[in-house]
């Protein structure tokens, strides 16, 4: 085959690859949703709205899988708020919210919705909406409101996620904890993010496995899904997407945050976070603290849940109770 022949073939291929892509590109053009913020007055009524949260769960949610509420019965000088990740359940930030409510701090794990369920192998992960994650996450600082003066936000992966929302959006916390977000997987290109959403969004569903080899016999926590829905994850992606969004031209409402990163995670895009961290930078007023955990400690992406065969937690916690102190 002549090299004309090779360079019209490989015309032909790019010119109709990069159709595809402006198609792609073009359907995510949808507006930053609005942050709706009706904050507590008292902390009755805090109360009152955790006990509306749970009365959602039903019989499909397993006994580790609801909501973590933890009061000293009043409200108290400091509330923190922990989001958890994807396909897991409150139980992953309990041990750590123990830490800090024996400090003093009224401590709420809200339950992400079609998370927490007793079957493992569900397909209700599929639902999951970016709505539904912006909806919780204003929920629960409008509920941490009335549990203490002083705010904090934290969480990990799509909970981290969540943790961003609230950074660029509510001026009413007092810092925002962002663990390993996830943007898109590792190797994703920074430009092509919104071409890789609107193809999870548009394609059939699928489930698949955290480990193709051990599949259910996968060890980790009990109370985690042994698979994630593309459906899903575009929904995670897509609040990130926001985000970036956002921080391209306006500044975070949150002025303390606290970016922890795992050197070892071989899940999080650190590149696209990269980014936003540098549009918030451009901003006056804003303190940006950045801090990665040493390779050498042999943590993965979850570096929270105690149930995690890899967990260094007698290392971790104390270094992140300490980093969200600071």
């Amino acid at each position: 085959m002549s090299q004309q022949i090779q360079g019209n073939i490989l015309k032909a291929v790019m010119s109709i690859f990069n159709e595809f892509r402006t198609l792609f590109s073009k359907l995510l053009r949808v507006d930053s949703p609005v942050s709706g913020t009706v904050p507590s007055r008292s902390y009755q009524e805090s109360v009152r709205r955790i006990d509306d949260l749970r009365n959602v769960d039903g019989d499909e949610v397993s006994s580790d899988g609801h909501l973590v509420f933890l009061t000293h019965g009043k409200r108290v000088g400091r509330v923190i708020v922990f989001f958890h990740g994807g396909t897991n359940s409150p139980r992953q930030f309990r041990a750590l919210g123990e830490i800090f409510y024996n400090k003093g701090y009224n401590v709420l794990i809200p339950r992400v919705p079609h998370h927490g369920l007793k079957d493992r192998m569900t397909e209700d992960y599929s639902r999951l909406t970016v709505s539904e994650l912006i909806e919780l996450s204003d929920e629960s600082v409008d509920i941490a409101r009335g549990l203490g003066r002083h705010v904090i936000v934290a969480g990990l992966s799509m909970g981290a996620n969540m943790a961003c929302w609230i950074a660029q959006n509510r001026g009413d916390v007092d810092k925002a904890v962002i663990i390993s977000p996830f943007w898109g997987w590792k190797m994703l290109p920074v430009s092509c993010l919104k071409l890789a959403i609107n193809f999870l969004l548009i394609l059939p569903d699928m489930f698949l496995w955290w480990s193709n080899e051990k599949k259910k016999e996968l060890l980790g926590p009990t109370s985690a899904y042994y698979r994630f829905s593309t459906r899903g994850l575009a929904q995670i992606m897509l609040l990130g997407w926001f985000v970036i969004k956002d921080a391209s031209r306006l500044a975070p409402k949150t002025q303390d945050i606290l970016v922890v990163a795992n050197a070892l995670d071989e899940s999080v895009n650190d590149r696209i976070f990269a980014k936003v961290i540098d549009n918030w930078k451009k901003h006056n007023g804003v303190r940006i603290t950045r801090f990665e955990f040493d390779r050498s400690l042999g943590v993965l992406h979850d570096l929270i849940d105690p149930e995690q065969p890899y967990q260094r937690i007698a290392v971790i916690y104390p270094r992140l109770v300490e980093l969200i102190e600071a």
